[in-house]
């Protein structure tokens, strides 16, 4: 096969596509628009209807809109918006706040939960569902009040080792520590949750 030969191949494949898009031309098209839509060219002789109607033509108007000029900042600010730079300020300090450790240490719980009476297994289990709720709405830093275990039997407290270990294993809690002795000192554990 020699180029000649590639080249009739071509030239009838040509022929071929073109009576292929004749005959696809020949039969109805079916349309989806609704039944009373203007057609595109409809619409266009409407305008040009309204415009003559006001005593201009459709040229004019054409010629009228590509004369009329914008000033570079109102089209900049069309299409990238404002920025409101001092709500932007606002939040990257509130969000700063929330990210210091010793505001954090200092803010005051915004969730507490009393682990009072409860045994070991029921504390671990309502402790786990009420970081969850926490760490769902957001909140930053918690109080879980567990006693000192003057009430515990036997001479060890119960409930505090098991808060210890349970804010280690959980990798959603991060510092935490004793408050004042106003807000429960050793007998509650505030938790900054990460």
């Amino acid at each position: 096969m020699d180029f000649g030969d590639i080249l009739n191949q071509w030239g009838d494949m040509q022929k071929n596509e073109k009576k292929a898009a004749k005959e696809k031309s020949k039969t109805p098209q079916i349309s989806h628009k609704m039944a009373n839509a203007p057609t595109p060219e409809e619409k266009a002789a409407r305008k040009r209807a309204k415009l003559i109607a006001e005593g201009r033509t459709y040229e004019a108007q054409m010629e009228e809109d590509a004369k009329k000029t914008i000033n570079p900042m109102e089209l900049w600010l069309r299409r990238y918006g404002v920025t409101d730079k001092d709500k932007a300020a606002d939040e990257y300090a509130e969000r700063a706040k929330m990210e210091s450790r010793e505001y954090l240490r200092t803010m005051r719980p915004e969730a507490r939960i009393d682990l009072h009476g409860l045994t070991r297994d029921e504390a671990w289990s309502r402790l786990t569902s009420f970081v969850n709720d926490c760490i769902r709405r957001g909140l930053k830093k918690i109080l879980i009040i567990h006693g000192k275990g003057n009430h515990s039997h036997g001479s060890d407290p119960v409930l505090g080792p098991m808060v210890k270990t349970f804010i280690e294993q959980n990798k959603s809690l991060g510092s935490s520590g004793h408050p004042d002795r106003s807000m429960g000192g050793s007998g509650a554990t505030w938790v900054i949750i990460k």
